[in-house]
């Protein structure tokens, strides 16, 4: 056992030791690309996951808050977001598990990225690879379909000349250009500048809500129905669940095992972005909240509104270069492509995987419902179950515990503790966040669809004025 922790601590250390001489030869022919395009420290990690975390969700938040009431919009915001903290962590110990055996049996990952199913495949075994591979796929491509979605949702605010449709074909054309982008060493700052823009967007809501104070009458009414309210939970479970991409995170570390509380710490940062925007838009506009899923609709044009519009549309197409960036990666290797070092190659080589993403936006517009349809389908197996499952069952025998490569931590400390959590993570999920959530936010996506219709030309737009003539 102590010299399998050496042989990890080894390894490890050669992972850093390799970023360290990347650092030195950028520090000692120091250059703007150097400091912007390639990142690999704690901090690039954190701003990633933070930045990753919250996009166009954060508009949607106060719609689910309408649907639930304000209380259980609060309460599953804190409990969502120490779950899916909670599945990173048990993610990043699966990832160093996995790497750590493989470089015992001499297995470079020089040119390679380290992805989730190749996790369970390595841990668990050809099914679970498939398992992981169907789920992990299918999410990010409706990940990336709801950033689309979100982009035409938002500019429409700015300029409503053009339909919605029309403004997904262009920021589907604006969002391809993420094929040029390698890897995640690379989003350094777009990271940093991502969440600073979200950051600004939160704030402009929630003081945007205060000056313009309570519409006359309001009402707080929710919970009304049962379909709203666990609608508006699933949309909260899909919020917290944005770690689909975290072993390619992990993966871009200089040191990847220092990972395993940066996804918390990222969370904490996010709940003063969550909490203060849709407590303050739902005491403000109250139950009109329930037909306007894009918060930005029910506040004044103002400078002030534009700014964020603009800066939450730079963040989104952030955002769908970081859930295309692992499909880009999938497809690569079954092209046999991976390890290409020509950017342009990979780029020509990766732009087919996002014409069925610009298909789906189109088809399904659902601004707000949609993502309470992928959260309860796709990101309960995804981010909550299939990572506590396989985390079990890679630790289910006693030598397997006593080799571990990480062990439980100090605010458990037992293995027994673990599989607790783990257990009441995994019934919890697939009875509220899949059976209930499923039920509830399918019911709401075939209504949209029978009141809107597929290829719908402009969701949720106000009726067209029409004059009168004398």
């Amino acid at each position: 056992m102590r010299q399998g922790e050496e042989e990890m601590v080894s390894s490890f250390n050669e992972i850093g030791n390799e970023g360290k001489e990347e650092e030195k030869r950028d520090e000692s022919k120091f250059n703007i690309k150097s400091l912007l395009w390639h990142g690999g420290s704690v901090w690039d990690a954190w701003f990633s996951c933070a930045s990753n975390q919250v996009a166009q969700v954060l508009l949607t938040l106060p719609y689910s808050f309408s649907q639930m009431g304000m209380a259980s919009g609060v309460v599953l915001q804190f409990f969502y977001g120490l779950l899916g903290s909670w599945t990173a962590y048990l993610i990043s110990c699966l990832y160093v598990e996995y790497r750590t055996r493989k470089e015992k049996e001499n297995v470079s990952f020089k040119n390679h990225v380290i992805q989730w199913f190749e996790v369970l495949d390595g841990l668990l075994g050809p099914k679970w690879k498939a398992i992981g591979l169907a789920f992990n796929c299918t999410f990010l491509v409706f990940g990336s379909v709801i950033q689309l979605i979100g982009c035409a949702s938002n500019i429409y605010y700015i300029d409503d000349k053009l339909d919605k449709r029309t403004w997904t074909y262009i920021f589907g054309a604006c969002c391809a250009t993420t094929v040029f982008i390698p890897s995640f060493h690379n989003y350094r700052v777009w990271s940093f500048l991502g969440l600073g823009m979200t950051t600004y967007t939160a704030w402009y809501l929630t003081i945007a809500a205060i000056v313009h104070g309570q519409v006359e009458g309001v009402t707080h009414s929710g919970p009304q129905k049962l379909v709203l309210y666990f609608t508006g939970a699933t949309n909260i479970l899909y919020t917290f669940g944005g770690h689909a991409v975290t072993v390619e995170i992990m993966h871009a570390m200089w040191k990847p095992q220092k990972f395993k509380y940066i996804y918390l710490y990222a969370t904490l940062y996010v709940f003063t972005l969550t909490l203060p925007s849709a407590i303050a838009m739902y005491w403000a506009f109250g139950d009109q909240l329930l037909t306007h899923s894009n918060a930005f609709s029910l506040l004044p044009r103002t400078g002030w509104r534009d700014a964020a519009v603009i800066l939450m549309l730079i963040h989104q197409f952030i955002t769908f270069g970081f859930a295309c960036t692992p499909l880009y990666f999938v497809w690569e290797k079954v092209l046999g492509m991976h390890d290409t070092k020509s950017i342009f190659l990979r780029a020509l080589i990766r732009l087919p995987v996002v014409i069925p993403i610009w298909f789906f936006a189109i088809i399904f517009p659902f601004f707000g419902p949609i993502n309470s349809a992928v959260g309860a389908l796709l990101v309960s197996f995804t981010v909550y179950i299939i990572p506590a499952l396989a985390h079990m069952l890679t630790y289910r025998s006693a030598s397997a515990r006593q080799n571990a490569a990480e062990k439980p931590p100090i605010f458990i400390r037992s293995w027994t503790g673990m599989y607790v959590v783990n257990s009441f993570i995994v019934i919890w999920t697939l009875v509220v966040g899949f059976g209930l959530g499923g039920w509830a936010s399918v019911t709401n996506f075939i209504n949209q669809v029978d009141t809107f219709g597929l290829f719908a030309k402009c969701y949720q737009c106000p009726a067209p004025v029409t004059a009168k003539h004398h």
